[in-house]
């Protein structure tokens, strides 16, 4: 019996594993029988009998660890391969002429090769290839402005040319240490403003690359005012997009940046009724700044403007909302209301400063208004509904004979 199974085991392993390999057939190979009848016709082996049961749950075990383990060792070979061939199709664009970038990481290939289509490949190695380029010429820009001050320096033989130099670089310094004292006193005393980082999976990578720069943007203004608040990164997970292109721009300065960083829910770390999310889509308009209140920021970018994500999210946490009044003060063009993150912290800034909406509002886009609107809003009104009553008066009486015209045919 037991020399049975192992001759099966070895006649199994020889032959059917290796064109499972080969054809990429799956663990359901075998049969789910639990007994095989086995007609032994050797003439050597006396005991058997001529037709003997074999009991299958072991030897399937056996079975399936055996194709497992030549699955596995089968994807570590197939990653490579299609790595290398996807290398060869890259370099043979590259000669081509098409747009593709000198130097690709291991990750930008795999999701290269996740692409759906070949156009989308093609869009996101322009991508990659316009990102090269951008990097190239800064890199060049800098290397020409260290010259340039090399050569300054050179030239700057004067004492009163270096006495400047070493007093703007020595106020540098100390207006540095101004804004980090500041920025550590926000910690302590300052109103929190809160970015909420839950929306990696409704924007594609570079739209997150935009996120993170405007919120680095934002960062350096908050710490540069004269009354900065205390931010928050509230959902904020650790080695997402977000997390790695912080890395990217922070490099050493991301564990000593003056914020905190936290991947609780806002609702979590602050009290509900103090909670105002900040949305383009509410209904509700703000109409001053509240000091009191902790104001939320969706941390998204989106290309393709979808509405109503992050009033969504506000009201499934039960949350208050409210947009700034864009239509009050300013002749809005057409187009979405949607702002940058830089541009939101500089009106709120503006706004606990000064309270003064027009001057918080300078920092729309003059492409997106005409002008500021002179009259509140409800005197405009006034005016249109006095307008109409006037055009409406000349011809009441015509209305009137028109209206009377029509009542008598209807009765006969």
């Amino acid at each position: 019996m037991q020399s049975a199974n192992m001759l099966l085991k070895k006649i199994v392993r020889s032959s059917v594993l290796p064109f499972a390999a080969q054809h990429g057939v799956k663990k359901d190979l075998f049969p789910l029988s639990r007994t095989l009848n086995l007609s032994l016709c050797m003439k050597q082996d006396n005991s058997c009998s001529p037709s003997e049961k074999l009991d299958l749950d072991a030897w399937k075990k056996v079975m399936k660890s055996g194709l497992q383990e030549v699955n596995e060792t089968v994807s570590e070979c197939k990653e490579p391969a299609t790595l290398a061939a996807a290398r060869e199709t890259l370099e043979m664009w590259r000669l081509a002429g098409k747009s593709v970038p000198e130097n690709i990481t291991e990750e930008q290939l795999k999701t290269f090769i996740e692409c759906t289509s070949k156009s989308a490949q093609k869009k996101y190695l322009r991508y990659l290839h316009l990102k090269e380029l951008h990097k190239k010429n800064d890199k060049r820009k800098m290397e020409e402005k260290r010259e340039r001050r090399l050569e300054a320096q050179e030239q700057a033989s004067e004492t009163g040319v270096t006495k400047k130099n070493s007093f703007i670089c020595l106020w540098a310094n100390s207006m540095d240490k101004v804004c980090n004292w500041r920025a550590a006193q926000s910690m302590v005393f300052g109103q929190p403003l809160v970015f909420d980082m839950s929306f990696e999976k409704d924007m594609s990578l570079r739209e997150v690359t935009n996120t993170v720069r405007q919120i680095v943007l934002s960062e350096s203004t908050n710490r540069r005012s004269t009354d900065p608040f205390h931010i928050h990164f509230c959902n904020f997970k650790d080695n997402s997009l977000y997390h790695k292109e912080f890395i990217k721009h922070y490099r050493g300065a991301w564990d000593k940046l003056l914020i905190t960083v936290t991947d609780q829910c806002y609702t979590e770390v602050f009290p509900k009724e103090k909670l105002i999310y900040l949305t383009a889509d509410s209904p509700k308009v703000m109409k001053t700044f509240d000091h009191n209140k902790i104001y939320i920021v969706g941390s998204m970018v989106d290309r393709n403007i979808k509405t109503g994500v992050s009033l969504a999210r506000a009201k499934r946490l039960g949350l208050e909302t409210a947009a700034l009044p864009l239509e009050k003060y300013l002749l809005w063009n057409t187009g979405a209301k949607n702002l940058t993150l830089d541009q939101m912290m500089h009106i709120l800034l503006t706004l606990k400063d000064t309270g003064d909406w027009k001057k918080a509002l300078e920092f729309v886009p003059k492409r997106k208004y005409c002008g500021f609107v002179n009259k509140p809003v409800h005197e405009l009104k006034k005016t249109l509904s006095l307008i109409n009553t006037l055009k409406l008066g000349k011809r009441q009486e015509e209305v009137r004979e028109q209206f009377a015209k029509n009542y008598s045919k209807k009765q006969t």
